[in-house]
Formats: C-alpha cells, structure tokens, sequence
C-alpha cells in the first residue's frame, strides 16, 4: 500500500511541475501579447477547487493527466471584426504561434536549466561510457558468443547507424530487446557484418536489449564495510581494481573471482588517486562462498562543472537526448524498437516513486529527462497537441487565409481520437506490464 500511495505523491510532484511550466509558458506570453486568460488548469475535467484572479480562474481539475490555459475566442472561428481585440482569434499568426509554442518551449528550457543545475552540483560519469566501443568481455552463452564476436571487436555500427562511443551501442542495442541487429564490425583489418537476434533483461519493468558483450571496464569500489576484510586491508571506496594475483580483472569477473578465491590471501594492484598501490586482503566465508566486504561498480568519474561549462554540457546531453527519441519513434514505426517500452502513466508514476527513493538529485534528473520528451512529443503534428494547432498555423500562413470552422472541427476531432486510442494504448501498456505473462495475460484464446 506504502508503494502505491508512494507512486501517486511521487507522480503528483512530476507531473506536477512538468504541467505549471508548460501551460505557465502558454499564460505568460498570452499576457504578454494581451490574450485574455480564462482559466489556468492542472488537470483536466470538473473543477475541483481554485482561486478567481481578474479574469483568470486558477484551478484544480479532477483528472490528473496534463492540464490546459483557455483564453478568450480561441474557438471563435468568426471574421477578426467580430472579436474582441483580446481574443486569441484575433491576433496575429506569428502571437498564436508564440503563445502555442511557449509551453514546450518552457519544457525543454526546464530539461536544460535541471540538467545545467545537476551538472555543477557534480555527476557520476561512466569511465567507459566515452570511449571508442571495442569489445572487452563477452559472456558464454550469449547472443555475442552465439555469433562469434570476439574480445578486440571494434563495433563500428548498428542497424546502419555509426557507434562512435559505447554510449551509442548502449543505447542502439538497448532500445532493441528481441530483435534481429546488424553490426558492422572492425576485427584487425577486416571489416564485418555480422547480424545478432538480441535476448531480453528487465530493468526498472522496462525490457531491454541485451547482447552479451562489454567493453573493458575495471571495478571501482563505491562501499567498504567496516570491520570487513577489505578495511583490514587498507582499502578504501573509490579504489580501482587493477589486477589480483598479477591477472587483469574487469568489472564483469570481479565478483566470480573472489567468490571463488580460497581462503588465503590475494594481492590486489590498485589505483588511487592516479597513484598503483598492492594490498593483501584475506577473503572470509560467508556461507559457501568468499567475501572481502565492498560494493563494487563500474569505474566511473565524478565531475563537477562551472556555470557556462555545465550550460554547454545540458545543451550538449539534452540534444543527444533529443536524437534518442526520435530515432526511437523511428524505429518503433518500423517494427525494429519494442512497444515494451513505451511508458504511460503507470509507468511514469512508477519511475517517479523509484527516482524519488533515490534522492532529490535522482528525482531532478528524472523530471528533467520527462520535461524533454514532453516538450518534444507536444510539438508533433498530431492536432489535439500544440504542434497540431501550431501546423495548422503554418498551412493558414502558407495559403494566406484562414481554414473554415467545419475543418477545423474535423481535424481537432480526428486529432482527439488519435490522442484517445494512444492514451488507452500507454495505459493498457502499463497494465499488461504488471502481469505475470505481460500481453498473453489479455489472450483469452491462449491454451
């Protein structure tokens, strides 16, 4: 029950947010163009509570989905001479176009400001995550193995798309769980192609691709317990593991090594503060099986940047964020991506809980990251969006008149029901998620 009524409080603050600065963005600059405002709502439907300001009511509304500003003659579809001169109709295309655009103007302005903001508070940076994607580490038994990709494999692309970074191959295999990719590989002076049916892993009720390969990531150590082993002897978080008894160890085999060690002391080289230290630390049993007390992660960097640097950083992370989503959208449409991951509000008020658990700079992260595919999603020409309405501007201005009332109507009704059947698709979505056996739960015709 606590994660329920956690999931909710934690989706009103998201949500929250995301909603007062989109439709702020509409209200500040219809007031700043002299649209009279009637009612500024968070939610949509029967109005709950709220305060009556001048003209403007400020309101709750009983359904917690979005939120909207309504102005005065927006739905006047009568000639400019009868309207009033604060009547939205009866502005000029280019002050609609403002008002319209504002409000995922102000989203992708927040997603910018929050990351700008996280970035001189300090973040943690994957070591690899910049660097040339050159296979390291490939697991036995997996997709990787099964097609014979080989530890000095340089990917130089997925499904034709270049893989300068491993953060591109993250993300290229990621968004693709059960699906059959293409890699162009470079191994010595030959240049590959080899094709790869990815497996699935669960992350956050998310699936995603997984192929069985990593590049060579050494082991950082985040925790050392006290009392353990690893403090006795002379560990310390932030160390990086090197080697153990003279054998390079990556991330992926750190854990099976010490847990397979016999009683009886390792040396460990190690790197600290840019600095090769040895250290001898004797693993206890616990069970069947040998510890020496840390927690272990990936390497990683924590940097932390000045203003203009973390600006440029923001501007820099949110336009590759950008890329991500409509590569994605891309692929979904071609069947190559997954509806398994496509989030509704379920999902979203499950994201928020989990973000919000982590800590406050998690969460901002996390509104950061949905304020962006907001405010981009509200600028597609789908018409009960803004980028509907703002396209229907662009053709007005184009053929120099304005479109009738009757095809107006026609085009926000047929936009409503777009927005309707996605709606339930996300929701539905995000129930069958829950179920044990995801879709086939729905199949009554199963055997």
């Amino acid at each position: 029950m606590g994660t329920v009524l956690g999931s909710i409080f934690s989706f009103v603050i998201v949500f929250g947010i995301l909603v007062f600065v989109h439709e702020f963005g509409h209200f500040f600059v219809a007031k700043l163009v002299k649209i009279r405002v009637e009612v500024f709502s968070w939610g949509y439907g029967k109005r709950l509570f709220g305060i009556k300001r001048g003209d403007t009511d400020y309101r709750i509304s009983i359904l917690p989905l979005g939120g909207f500003v309504k102005f005065t003659g927006e739905d006047a579809f009568e000639k400019k001479k009868d309207l009033a001169p604060y009547d939205f109709m009866a502005k000029k295309r280019w002050e609609r176009f403002l008002v319209l655009f504002m409000g995922s103007a102000m989203n992708i302005l927040l997603a910018v400001v929050l990351v700008a903001f996280i970035s001189m508070m300090g973040v943690t940076i994957p070591e690899y995550s910049g660097k040339s994607p050159i296979i390291g580490w490939i697991e036995e038994d997996s997709p990787a193995e099964r097609v014979n990709l080989m530890e000095g494999d340089e990917i130089l692309s997925i499904n034709n798309r270049k893989t300068k970074i491993w953060n591109d191959v993250e993300i290229a295999v990621g968004t693709k769980p059960n699906r059959l990719i293409t890699l162009e590989v470079k191994r010595g002076d030959e240049i590959l192609t080899i094709q790869l049916m990815t497996e699935s892993q669960k992350a956050l009720d998310l699936d995603m691709g997984y192929a069985g390969f990593s590049p060579k990531i050494f082991t950082q150590i985040v925790v050392v317990e006290p009392g353990s082993p690893a403090e006795k002897g002379g560990m310390k978080a932030g160390d990086v593991i090197l080697a153990i008894n003279g054998e390079t160890v990556y991330f992926n085999r750190f854990t099976e090594i010490i847990e397979k060690s016999p009683i009886e002391k390792l040396e460990f080289l190690i790197e600290r503060e840019g600095e090769q230290l040895t250290l001898y630390i004797t693993p206890r049993l616990e069970g069947e099986v040998a510890k020496i007390g840390v927690g272990p992660w990936k390497q990683y960097e924590f940097r932390k940047y000045g203003f203009f640097s973390a600006i440029g950083r923001s501007i820099k992370e949110n336009t590759k964020l950008a890329f991500v989503l409509f590569n994605f959208i891309k692929d979904l449409m071609s069947g190559e991506a997954s509806t398994q991951q496509v989030g509704g509000p379920i999902m979203i008020a499950k994201f928020s809980y989990a973000f919000f658990r982590a800590g406050f700079i998690s969460m901002l992260s996390f509104i950061a990251f949905v304020s962006l595919q907001l405010g981009i999603i509200n600028l597609f020409p789908i018409p009960v969006f803004d980028g509907g309405q703002i396209f229907v501007l662009g053709l007005e201005g184009l053929f120099r008149r304005d479109f009738s009332p009757k095809l107006k109507q026609m085009v926000m009704m047929f936009g409503f029901a777009i927005f309707i059947f996605l709606l339930g698709f996300l929701i539905l979505n995000d129930v069958a998620r829950t179920l044990p056996n995801g879709w086939e739960s729905y199949l009554f015709w199963k055997k």
